[in-house]
Parts: C-alpha cells; structure tokens; sequence
C-alpha cells in the first residue's frame, strides 16, 4: 500500500529531519486494509530514528500530537481503527513547542 506520511512540528526531526515520506507499507496475507494502529507500529519501526517515545505512547501517538488523514482528524474517523487505502495522505503535527 502506497502512502504519503507528513511530519511537522518538531516530529520531523525523529526522522532524520525529512518531513515527507513516499512509503510502501505491506499488508500481511489475512489483511486487505491497513488500519491507523498498523501504520503506527510500522512507523516506530521503520522510520523513527530516534527517541520514539516522543512520538507515541504506548500504541498510539502522545497527547498533543494531531493527526489527519486526508486532511480530516483522524478522532472523527476512528482513531487507530481509522482504514487506509491506497494513496492515502497522512499528516502528524506536534502541538507542543518548548519556549
């Protein structure tokens, strides 16, 4: 499944400081659609870098980070049950800055 994922504010330097990932991620054989609690696992995999915690509390992200899928929050389409498809555009912005 081919999937655009977006890192802003701050959550960018976990990985690598590359803001925009053009990523495949693989369904196992019994799924046909990936869900948001999927992609998350793979990403603390395969593109966190470090200090992860950052990013996510235990299966899911930390408070204060926003996520949109598509441009729609994701608390309106189901959080981690939220299904993927093909192409999708999913966006983690970090609400919370050191000042």
């Amino acid at each position: 499944m081919q999937l655009t994922l977006e890192f802003g504010g701050g959550l960018e330097l976990l990985c690598e400081s590359v803001k925009i990932h053009e990523v495949t991620v693989d369904l196992e054989a019994e799924d046909t659609k990936l869900t948001m609690k999927q992609l998350l696992s793979w990403v603390r995999t395969n593109l966190i870098k470090e200090r992860p915690e950052m990013f996510m509390k235990g299966d899911t992200v930390r408070p204060g980070v926003l996520v949109l899928v598509n441009d729609c929050d994701w608390e309106l389409s189901g959080q981690l049950e939220t299904m993927l498809e093909d192409k999708d555009v999913v966006v983690f912005i970090s609400t919370l800055h050191g000042g």
